[in-house]
């Protein structure tokens, strides 16, 4: 998911996708341990999108104060 589409979901809607990938990666990780993923890079992706909701989640949240 890229940046411009994380700032033009809503603050529920961002929060709502946050819990969508954390399952997700949670899911990755287990099934990586279980038998290796086609490709393990998609965990590394999965953080980056964490990472960028979180970031995003931040600014909203300063940008109100």
């Amino acid at each position: 998911m890229k940046a411009r589409e994380i700032k033009e979901l809503t603050t529920k809607e961002l929060q709502e996708r946050l819990e969508a990938e954390k399952e997700n990666l949670l899911r990755l990780k287990l099934n990586h341990t279980i038998s290796p993923l086609d490709n393990p890079s998609q965990i590394r992706e999965v953080r980056k999108t964490i990472a960028r909701l979180n970031t995003e989640l931040c600014q909203r949240e300063l940008n109100q104060q």
